[in-house]
């Protein structure tokens, strides 16, 4: 092709532009076809949407109302909302000018032809949306729209962390986080199965650090101890409680310590009475003597003694159950005529004064007048006779004494009949054996 005619050609495309734009179109190049929902307007030469809830009679049925939206309408609730999208761009003549541009799109705003048909434009996925960085995308059929993620609320253009702690949704504490909160329980509580209320939790059976009982109570525990022990400065550990060092008046004799409590012991040749007193043990009854067939066993306070069935001296002989002296011998004649031997025990720390034996002449001469005398063994003079009538006496212990200690007090009863110038005497020889205890 030569270059003028490329020229010449060209300027008639011009011509026929300008012919075009600004003479009316003929019959022959009039666009009239529109896609659904559309039809074509001779005045505006363009497609105009056609407005289905005008020109469909009961276009919704029930309660749902009818709302118009470009190349269809929609029946929604009547509490529904719609806010109208901006006016479309005019379909117009698919003309030249129009096909030197953009290609032409049939399409209602919001889809995109494909095949035959509309498509839904997917804006969030082709990022072709204007939400902001705060806000959340969501496609809609033609549209989309944007919104706050949940625990957010839209300010202006923003989306504002919303504070549920204002609203008291915790029984006890909460803790606002971005988009969220958490409600935290008081120590002695657990949140509940709805993560808000906080119930009570039962230390005692969740190993609560009680060493012997431990009682569960709203929101806490409280520790406690058996009997014999006090609950410690930790308020959990029970310590054993030493009843020995309160009181000395616990045990008669001596007091025992023992885990949660105390007990009572005695001395040997004691035995418990009950649970604090100490009683002698009477060796000579229950057999746990020693004594041979020629002695006698004599139970004292915390042993016995084992004596001599035949203790007489010189010059005494053995009558019966005593010593006589004869008055045939030359050295009778100022001893006593005749002497008894009897065992005692008493007590250390005895309240004085304090009768302990009871002298009783077994025979009496006619006429005859008795008295009676601590012949010997008293010599700090911690015992007096207290004579009761004429056959009878009390010996007397004058002082406290402690034991253990033994005395010998010869106890003489002198009988006299002047009428027939008659002078004798007898003496009881009592051994007195004082425990080392005062029980």
């Amino acid at each position: 092709m030569q270059p003028g005619s490329v020229l010449v050609f060209c300027m008639c495309i011009s011509v026929f532009l300008h012919h075009a734009i600004s003479q009316p179109p003929t019959e022959t190049d009039t666009y009239t076809e529109c896609t659904d929902g559309y039809h074509w307007d001779p005045q505006t030469q363009h497609c105009k949407d056609i407005n289905e809830c005008e020109t469909i009679p009961e276009a919704c049925k029930g309660e749902m109302k009818c709302f118009n939206h470009y190349g269809g309408y929609l029946c929604l609730p009547r509490s529904a909302s719609v806010i109208p999208a901006p006016e479309p761009p005019n379909q117009i003549h698919p003309s030249l000018e129009n096909t030197a541009s953009e290609p032409f799109n049939p399409c209602p705003p919001g889809f995109e032809p494909q095949g035959d048909s509309c498509v839904d434009v997917d804006e969030c996925e082709q990022d072709s949306h204007d939400c902001q960085p705060s806000q959340q995308c969501f496609n809609t059929e033609g549209s989309f729209s944007c919104q706050c993620p949940d625990g957010y609320r839209k300010v202006g253009t923003e989306c504002i962390d919303i504070d549920e702690c204002r609203y008291r949704y915790c029984q006890h504490r909460c803790v606002n986080v971005p988009g969220s909160f958490s409600c935290q329980c008081e120590p002695g509580f657990q949140l509940a199965g709805n993560n808000r209320s906080c119930i009570d939790v039962d230390e005692c059976s969740m190993g609560a650090p009680c060493s012997q009982r431990c009682y569960n109570t709203y929101g806490t525990f409280l520790c406690r101890c058996e009997q014999g022990y006090e609950l410690g400065p930790d308020g959990f550990a029970c310590n054993d409680i030493d009843e020995c060092s309160y009181s000395s008046y616990l045990c008669q004799y001596q007091c025992v310590n023992e885990h949660g409590k105390f007990s009572c012991v005695c001395p040997e040749g004691y035995q418990l009475l009950g649970t604090r007193l100490c009683q002698d043990i009477n060796e000579c009854e229950t057999g746990a003597h020693q004594c041979s067939d020629g002695q006698t066993c004599v139970n004292i306070h915390g042993g016995h003694k084992c004596v001599d069935n035949k203790s007489c001296q010189e010059p005494y002989v053995q009558v019966s159950d005593r010593c006589t002296c004869p008055i045939t011998k030359p050295g009778c004649r100022d001893m006593p005529y005749s002497i008894v031997h009897r065992y005692m025990s008493i007590t250390s720390e005895r309240s004085v004064p304090s009768d302990i034996f009871q002298i009783q002449a077994t025979s009496v001469l006619p006429g005859a007048y008795n008295t009676f005398r601590i012949r010997s063994g008293d010599d700090n003079g911690d015992f007096y006779i207290r004579q009761i009538n004429n056959i009878s006496a009390m010996l007397v212990l004058a002082h406290a004494v402690n034991g253990p200690r033994e005395y010998v007090l010869d106890l003489e009863m002198v009988s006299m009949n002047p009428l027939v110038s008659y002078h004798t005497s007898s003496v009881l020889r009592l051994t007195i054996y004082v425990g080392p205890h005062a029980f």
